[in-house]
């Protein structure tokens, strides 16, 4: 049975690949993992390959989820975007990494998608 963290991070990464995929992105995989972290979405947007973290936060703006992305997590982010491409021999592939952050109001889901969101 999932903790109640593990059921809203669920319920977020549902919500983002809906999100996603209404403003063109193709879903190609969820929950990939590997020895140095899992990778929440892996998607196509336009040309590039896009690795997508997901943080969802029960608060009134996406601003607490923002701030959970540490400088030792988007190092995690950018190995295990590394470790995929190793894994499926894609060299000299065009890809970033996303962030979709996610606050549960009491007024419904607020979303936000930041692009190449590792170095900020």
């Amino acid at each position: 049975m999932p903790t109640p963290q593990q059921s809203t991070g669920q319920y977020g990464e549902t919500l983002a690949a809906q999100y996603l995929t209404e403003r063109g992105y193709t879903i190609t995989a969820r929950n990939w993992r590997c020895p140095a972290g899992e990778i929440d979405i892996i998607a196509h947007d336009g040309g590039e390959w896009v690795f997508v973290e997901v943080r969802t936060r029960h608060a009134p703006n996406t601003d607490t989820a923002v701030e959970s992305v540490t400088p030792r997590k988007q190092a995690s982010m950018i190995a295990a975007a590394e470790a995929y491409l190793d894994a499926h021999d894609m060299e000299n592939v065009l890809w970033r990494i996303d962030l979709v952050v996610i606050a549960l109001t009491s007024q419904g889901p607020q979303i936000e998608i930041i692009h190449d969101a590792v170095g900020w």
